[in-house]
């Protein structure tokens, strides 16, 4: 049998902002040493201990109002306005690693919150309740953004009113323009009772989906097309990783989500001549670089690739 050849996609792996945020945080660890850092660094278990042992130390909002004279690092998530009031009033030094990108959201939201006010108008924003991202998207509304996930969101939505649609990030562009699409028909339906025309001004959306993000879906199409098998390799609390296993999932069938090379199942490869492995943009390349070599130094794979 010919050998199994094993290849990386070198298309995965961190974001900017993910790659950018860890390494603030490792320069500021070289001159102090310990780091407090607002919630994981990264949505992956595995990086996030690496650092650990550097000095970087997880702390939650509740923990935050009890620290003073410290530095902490906001992550490439961003964090709502009440965070900087907290570090301001606790002599907090923040090192700011905020994605430019989310910031860059962050402005657009709050601007079109307080222009919205004037009409009675709403801020719906596409993605998950009580991710990082969304909730300083959400403090930029004074907590008044309505948040949707799938069609049963939707219900908190006033069609009647006008409608500012923005989305997390990360979320895929498929889903996004398919609920901009069920709003925009519920508002247009909600007129057409009252027998008036939609106007502009009554529902604008966003594409506000960060492009380095949105390019993997085709590029991790076409890379999980050319593999026998995939093998996705991200932690469990990415919601990026969730989203782009799916693409690999839909183009491969025989595509596994991994967390590190311990849930590796060597029966995967049986008959096989091709594996493919790749991640979501918090899965470190050390990390896929393991898996690559746990696969090349697996007993069955040694015996079939002779």
């Amino acid at each position: 049998m010919s050998k199994l050849q094993v290849s990386i996609d070198q298309d995965s792996g961190y974001c900017f902002g993910v790659e950018y945020a860890i390494r603030m945080a490792e320069d500021a660890m070289e001159e102090s040493g310990t780091l407090y850092c607002l919630g994981d660094i990264v949505h992956n278990d595995m990086e996030v201990a690496r650092l650990h042992k550097k000095g970087l130390r997880v702390i939650d909002h509740a923990e935050l109002e009890n620290l003073s004279d410290c530095k902490v690092l906001i992550r490439a998530h961003g964090e709502p306005p009440e965070t900087y009031k907290v570090a301001l009033k606790n002599n907090i030094e923040l090192i700011d690693a905020s994605c430019p990108v989310v910031l860059k959201l962050q402005n657009r939201v709050k601007n079109s919150y307080d222009k919205m006010q004037e009409g009675k108008g709403q801020v719906v924003i596409y993605g998950k309740k009580g991710h990082a991202e969304v909730t300083g998207l959400t403090g930029q509304t004074n907590g008044n953004a309505i948040i949707v996930a799938d069609d049963e969101d939707l219900k908190q939505i006033d069609f009647n009113r006008p409608v500012t649609l923005f989305s997390q990030t990360t979320k895929s562009t498929s889903g996004f323009y398919r609920i901009k699409n069920i709003i925009e028909a519920k508002i247009k339906e909600a007129k057409q009772t009252k027998q008036q025309e939609l106007d502009a001004e009554e529902f604008y959306a966003n594409d506000s989906i960060c492009r380095q993000v949105s390019n993997r879906e085709p590029r991790l199409t076409k890379f999980s097309q050319m593999h026998d098998v995939i093998l996705f390799v991200s932690g469990k609390k990415s919601s990026n990783g969730k989203a782009l296993f799916q693409v690999c999932k839909q183009n491969n069938p025989e595509s596994y989500f991994i967390e590190n090379e311990n849930e590796i199942d060597d029966s995967w490869f049986t008959d096989k001549t091709s594996v493919g492995i790749c991640g979501a943009t918090s899965t470190p390349m050390w990390l896929m670089e393991r898996v690559k070599e746990a696969i090349e130094n697996s007993p069955m794979v040694m015996s079939i690739s002779r």
